[in-house]
């Protein structure tokens, strides 16, 4: 009888859904070469390649997406059968605020998981920039909110993401000067990571585009008018990272944290919290 492990199917779907064996081992919580060892394992026993790997990122092959997809059936059968017999049914609403960039790369696979244990309980996401999160904490329009922690933001640790310098190989606008930048608008932790760092190298720059939305910076860097300075995570592979090598310099890590409002001391907050913490930290 052939079998499927599933904790290989889990690695499967991660690599497939970063685009990249290193991402995909980080949301696995294991490392890049087990898992590549495991699905190089996998594909020998099917006899078919599941990957097309490059030097920049991995593509699946159509055999691969086949059992993408019953892998993610598996997964959440696992999930919500473990579900039914350890943790009682609870019903209820949680409203989770969480920034573009994290709600794009960080977010989806741990709040689809939470769904799929519990169906009864409704779940609202409300995507805005940090600093416009913390004020709706605070007045309980939210229960818990996925941010970057900055002065006066307390929350639990999950995680430092690095940030980097993201550009596209089309135009090499990196070389200009005044550096031509695409930011979040004031009050982002990452605007100011970069603005302080091109500072410390006496590097002159000039703002070309501020937006709230990751949408809105990434068009920009996708036409080649500007760098942007983001959450690893959230960098598309199909744009360039770029580093000292090409004459920028490196970006404090952005620490992200789990904050919670007064009123989400309740079944459904917590469970979703304790989910969080447990596929989000690395």
């Amino acid at each position: 009888m052939k079998k499927l492990d599933l904790d290989v199917l889990e690695m499967l779907v991660a690599v497939a859904e970063t685009g990249s064996f290193a991402r995909g081992a980080e949301s696995v919580h294991r490392s890049p070469s087990a898992v590549s060892m495991q699905i190089k394992g996998l594909e020998e026993a099917l006899g078919k390649p599941l990957f097309v790997r490059s030097t920049r990122n991995v593509a699946i092959t159509a055999e691969g997406k086949t059992l993408l997809d019953y892998g993610r059936r598996m997964l959440a059968m696992r999930e919500e059968a473990w579900a039914s017999i350890v943790r009682p049914e609870i019903k209820g609403r949680v409203t989770i605020g969480v920034p573009d960039d994290y709600a794009s790369s960080l977010l989806p696979q741990v709040l689809g998981k939470f769904a799929v244990a519990h169906p009864r309980v409704e779940i609202r996401v409300i995507g805005l920039p940090s600093s416009a999160l913390v004020p709706l904490l605070k007045d309980n329009t939210l229960d818990l909110a996925c941010i970057t922690k900055a002065k006066g933001i307390a929350g639990e640790f999950i995680r430092y993401e690095p940030m980097v310098w993201a550009g596209s190989p089309a135009r090499k606008v990196w070389q200009e000067r005044p550096l031509p930048l695409a930011v979040f608008a004031q009050g982002s932790t990452a605007r100011a990571n970069a603005i302080h760092a091109l500072q410390r190298e006496n590097i002159r720059f000039r703002m070309s585009y501020e937006s709230p939305s990751l949408l809105g910076v990434l068009s920009m860097v996708e036409a080649g008018l500007a760098i942007a300075p983001l959450a690893r995570c959230s960098v598309p592979g199909h744009l360039v990272q770029l580093s000292q090598n090409e004459g920028l310099p490196p970006l404090d890590d952005l620490e992200v944290v789990l904050a919670r409002s007064a009123r989400s001391a309740r079944p459904p907050c917590d469970f979703l919290a304790e989910q969080i913490l447990a596929e989000m930290r690395v």
